[in-house]
């Protein structure tokens, strides 16, 4: 599959449209559910304390597949995205209130590759820090 963009129309440089994602406790526990992964970092509190962290954090896969999302929506097809990779530099910490927490997601176009792909990097950040490092996507593009 391929993006809506036409290779020729994008620039190194060119921004995605930056968007936000909120992530509330009820977030983790539906995620939980559909991702089968259960580990009480995610959802319990008193157990993220215990192993080190200042509270519940989002899951990591959960992070990533957010992030993604500005790059997915700008080429208008999700299988245009032909690789994607991070690294994870912070937790998205959750707190149990109504407000949850923000990721908030910026990328612009790095490279234009061969075979008509570009490269983007992504920036995600949450509570002003860093959450994925080396943040990268190569899309297809038209």
């Amino acid at each position: 599959m391929t993006a809506k963009i036409a290779y020729d129309d994008v620039e190194v440089g060119t921004e995605l449209p930056a968007q936000t994602f909120p992530v509330t406790r009820a977030t983790l526990v539906r995620y939980a559910g559909a991702s089968g992964d259960f580990n009480p970092i995610h959802w319990n509190e008193k157990f993220a304390r215990e192993v080190g962290l200042p509270d519940v954090i989002a899951h990591g896969m959960f992070t990533m597949a957010e992030a993604v999302r500005v790059v997915t929506d700008w080429a208008g097809d999700p299988g245009a995205v032909v690789e994607y990779g991070v690294r994870f530099t912070k937790p998205v910490v959750v707190p149990n209130d109504d407000e949850g927490a923000l990721i908030e997601v910026s990328a612009k176009v790095a490279a234009k590759l061969d075979d008509r792909r570009v490269r983007v990097d992504l920036t995600a950040m949450s509570g002003g820090q860093k959450v994925l490092g080396m943040s990268r996507a190569v899309v297809q593009l038209v």
